[in-house]
């Protein structure tokens, strides 16, 4: 008489959060809700042993992926991106501390979601970079991504020691419409800043200025009409100048540097303060030890709120699927905008959709996105049993 073993499938679950509507936690978990659920309704044996790994690129969740690296969650009060207090997470290991933009300024902490494009500061991620430097780190991760400003960093620049005055003398509270009233440029420097490494993570690769820099790309993102975008822009170009006559010769440089304008600009202020520049997605793939995770699975499911042509150029997916080897690599989107014949350039076997699974808007819906997502995994999993 001859057995067969029931079948068992390892899966490693390594998504991004999908914007707006499930943190990459809660995707994971749904996914692999509905793929554990697969096998009672594969119709014979077997199972899906699922590993949770989400993940971040340098926005939203960021410091809740260092934590599942093992980190230390440590909780600060900042002023938020319109000057209101909130408590901002930040990442400590003893070593390394991460500090995110999404948890102090982000568009997500705005006061009912109503833009600021021109109020907006980077003021609070400043603060809780004060906040890191307290703890004595050798480097501090700076984790870009989500911001709901477009002041250059100015407002992070002022907590961290610059003072910038108009031409009466006063000082500027940073944000996009303050930059045009700048006079003057000063800076006292932090002996911390000087002690310890900073490195930039994000995997936007835009100017700070022109037609692909950060007003025009990203200020509609933050509500700026085309006259704010022409207001941000002049306002910037006008911070540049300024940090030039106070010193800082490379500015202009460091403003058509790629990264300068991730988080409405803050990169390149983070590259005036001598910031390392490195890919967002990787460097938290590295942290989280995907390249051993993977190894140890027969295929991985990863994927974000919209895969589309922007995902090929780099961003979490991306690296995922350059990473993983000749396993299959399943994608999980809430709508993708990648045509079938450009899947192979991920690598990918499959992409599953919540738009193919409802007439409705999900994106905000976290329930009935989760709902969704249960629903696909266990999709999923059938089809790895079957």
């Amino acid at each position: 008489m001859t057995t067969t073993a029931p079948k068992t499938v390892r899966a490693l679950i390594a998504p991004d959060k999908f914007k707006g509507s499930l943190t990459a936690n809660e995707v994971a978990d749904a996914l692999a809700a509905g793929l554990r659920s697969a096998a009672g309704s594969s119709g014979g044996p077997g199972s899906v042993h699922c590993e949770l790994l989400p993940l971040a690129d340098g926005g939203d969740g960021s410091v809740d992926a260092a934590v599942t690296s093992g980190f230390t969650r440590r909780t600060y009060t900042v002023a938020g991106p319109t000057g209101q207090h909130v408590r901002a997470g930040i990442a400590f290991d003893g070593v390394t501390a991460l500090v995110e933009v999404a948890n102090t300024c982000g568009l997500g902490l705005l006061p009912e979601g109503k833009p600021e494009p021109l109020n907006a500061s980077s003021r609070g991620f400043g603060e809780a970079i004060l906040f890191a430097l307290s703890l004595n780190p050798a480097r501090i991760v700076l984790a870009l991504g989500g911001s709901a400003s477009t002041d250059g960093g100015m407002g992070m620049l002022t907590a961290l020691g610059f003072s910038f005055r108009d031409a009466d003398g006063r000082q500027l509270y940073g944000s996009g419409r303050a930059l045009a009233r700048i006079d003057s440029v000063r800076c006292t420097a932090l002996p911390e800043l000087a002690d310890t490494e900073l490195v930039l993570a994000s995997d936007v690769h835009n100017p700070l200025l022109g037609f692909q820099g950060a007003p025009a790309v990203f200020g509609p993102q933050k509500g700026a009409t085309p006259e704010d975008v022409a207001a941000l822009e002049l306002g910037l170009s006008h911070l540049v100048s300024k940090l030039g006559e106070a010193g800082f010769t490379k500015a202009a440089d460091l403003a058509g540097h790629e990264g300068a304008g991730s988080a409405g600009g803050i990169g390149f202020a983070c590259l005036l303060l001598g910031a390392r520049q490195v890919s967002g997605a990787d460097y938290f793939l590295d942290l989280l030890d995907f390249n051993t995770r993977k190894d140890n699975c027969d295929v991985v499911i990863t994927g974000e709120g919209s895969i589309d042509e922007q995902t090929l150029a780099g961003k979490l997916p991306a690296a995922v699927a350059r990473r993983a080897g000749v396993r299959p690599i399943i994608a999980v989107a809430g709508r993708s905008l990648l045509p079938r014949e450009s899947w192979p350039e991920m690598s990918l076997a499959k992409v599953y959709t919540l738009a193919e699974y409802t007439d409705r808007d999900s994106s905000k819906d976290p329930g009935f996105s989760a709902a969704l997502l249960r629903r696909i995994g266990r999709d999923i999993g059938t089809g790895l049993l079957n």
